[in-house]
Formats: C-alpha cells, sequence, structure tokens
C-alpha cells in the first residue's frame, strides 16, 4: 500500500504543480477554475484502495441522510465497535484521494489501541454520494458526522477527533467551531480532544510549496484549508503527529500549527515517517501520546500520566 502511495506522490506534485498553473494563467470562466481546482485538488480514485481485503464482520456501514443533504446525498459511514464496552471512540476524518478502503489500515491501528472509530467518506468519495467535494461541504460532512458520533459514544470525556492530511484540516476546522462554542457559553467541552497527522498549516502553504513558487498563491486559491488561522481557537488537548521524512507535507507544517495553538498540546515527530506510516512507525509512542491525551484536561492536568517527557512535549 505504501508502494502504491509513493508510486501517486510525483502525480500528486504534478497535480498542485498544474493546479498553481491553472491559476496563475487567466481562465474565462472562474465556475470552470474552482470546478477543475477542486478536482485536482481531492483527486478521487474510484473504485477499491489495491491494498483492501474486505471488511472486518464487526464493522457496521452506516448511511447517513440529513435534511439539509439534496435528494439522492448520503454519507457513507464505518462504525468499528472496540471489543471492551463503552471504550473511548474515534471520530476519524481522511485525506485526499483514497477513499475508506485505502484508510482501513489505519483504523484497524487505532482499534487495535483500544478505540471505537467512526470513520466517514466525504460525498463524492466510495460510496458517499453527491457532486465533486468542496473546502464548505467536507467542513459539512463532518459535523454530520459528529451529530451521529455524539449518539454512538455519549460520553464527552471519551470522544477523541482525529484527521490525517487533509483531514486534519477538516477536524481542525470543527474542534475550532466545538471549541468557540464551549469557551463562549463556559459550557463543558462536547469532546476530549483532537489528534492531527501529516497536516498542514494552509492548503496556499502546501500549494506553494510543492509548485516551488514564491507567487501569492493563497489569494488565488479558492479552497482555503486555512488551519494556520483557526489553531487558536481550539480548546481542548491537542496532539500533532508527523514524520519527519514526509515529502509531500513536511514536518515544518505542523511545527508550525503546534507553535499556535493553545496548551494543553503535545508534538510528536516520528523519525523515519512518511506521509502515510507515522501511526505504524510511531508504534507504543503513538499509543502512549494518545492515552495521554485522553487524559489530559482542558486546563492542562493529567490523571494519569502514561508518556514520559520528551523535546517535544509542552
Amino acid at each position: 500500500m505504501f508502494l502504491a502511495f509513493m508510486t501517486g506522490l510525483r502525480r500528486r506534485r504534478l497535480a498542485f504543480a498544474c493546479m498553481a498553473a491553472l491559476i496563475i494563467g487567466l481562465p474565462a470562466s472562474c465556475a470552470v477554475l474552482e470546478h477543475t481546482e477542486r478536482k485536482l485538488l481531492f483527486r478521487i480514485e474510484p473504485g477499491t484502495a489495491g491494498w483492501y481485503h474486505g471488511l472486518p464482520n464487526t464493522v457496521q456501514e452506516l448511511d447517513l441522510q440529513p435534511k439539509t443533504f439534496k435528494a439522492g446525498q448520503n454519507i457513507h459511514a464505518w462504525w468499528w465497535p472496540a471489543e471492551r464496552a463503552n471504550a473511548p471512540a474515534i471520530l476519524y476524518l481522511h485525506g485526499v484521494r483514497w477513499n475508506l478502503t485505502g484508510q482501513l489500515f489505519r483504523i484497524e491501528q487505532l482499534r487495535a489501541a483500544g478505540y471505537s472509530v467512526l470513520a466517514i467518506d466525504y460525498r463524492g468519495f466510495g460510496q458517499s454520494r453527491g457532486d465533486l467535494p468542496s473546502e464548505s461541504t467536507v467542513y459539512e460532512d463532518a459535523r454530520v458526522a459528529w451529530e451521529r458520533f455524539q449518539l454512538l459514544q455519549p460520553d464527552p470525556d471519551k470522544r477523541l477527533i482525529y484527521g490525517h492530511s487533509l483531514g486534519g484540516a477538516v477536524a481542525i476546522d470543527l474542534a475550532a467551531e466545538l471549541g468557540r462554542d464551549a469557551a463562549g457559553n463556559h459550557m463543558r467541552l462536547p469532546v476530549r480532544g483532537l489528534i492531527i497527522e501529516s497536516t498542514f498549516t494552509s492548503l496556499a502553504d502546501v500549494a506553494a510549496a510543492v509548485a516551488d513558487t514564491s507567487l501569492p498563491v493563497r489569494w488565488l486559491l479558492s479552497q482555503k484549508f486555512d488551519s494556520i488561522d483557526k489553531i487558536a481557537d481550539i480548546h481542548m488537548p491537542l496532539l500533532v503527529v508527523h514524520g519527519l521524512a514526509d515529502t509531500f507535507v513536511p514536518s515544518r507544517f505542523s511545527e508550525q500549527l503546534f507553535a499556535a495553538a493553545r496548551q494543553p498540546k503535545k508534538l510528536l515527530l516520528v523519525p523515519g515517517g512518511t506521509h502515510n506510516n507515522s501511526m505504524a512507525l510511531g508504534g507504543q509512542n503513538y499509543r502512549k501520546a494518545i492515552d495521554t491525551l485522553m487524559q489530559t484536561r482542558p486546563d492542562g492536568h493529567v490523571a494519569r500520566a502514561t508518556l514520559p517527557s520528551s523535546p517535544g512535549d509542552s
């Protein structure tokens, strides 16, 4: 599966370069530009991932159809309850290109760590029906998933939000909204914490880095995914993970997000980790970091310390 990812890496670089070139050029229609930008950004692969070998029989497939969706639209989701009853649960938000079948290897690792997992495909991915995704629709889809997630795990102290790559930007947007509401109304946080892995500060920063340009890409993109402007609005414990060998999204972006975030927070940099394998390479350190996140309160106190201090601790 990682060979497939590395083979696609060159395509992704070319896609971002083409997207930058398209934006810098002057298309005849803004609508055509935005559609092409979104198509290049999400790069949806049809069918199942080559490394997918079927769904475990304990996974429940869900079909989410809120009233706000157009006729024929839905969100296809997997709910994989942990073996232990009422275990803590993770809302899993994936990145671009691969649908849920390409995410199962990472979902399996989270479930093996003792967590129930609710994972969704955004509309347009996999079995989720809908138009070509956009920044606004994936944010909406995350909120729909959140509503179901609260029912599946009613205890706020046993909920985590996880986002990988572009899914990290979606997770940040959702967590920032939840945090603003809780802080503004002095309410109990509806979620224990947030995990973001292999993500970025903004889409413009990634596009500029991959296309190797100093042009003002930020002002030319319609899809912003501006996480750096939202990260300070997160009022919950935060775990930031990035592989130091990630050649697609450099780890400096996660370091910048970490620096801009509120306490309590932890940065876990994984030596040798690429864009896709930091969870596997992180092993016990990764699991202990999640366990510590589960025990950390918004004021930074930890009820049960499980991870020794490291240079990434703050």
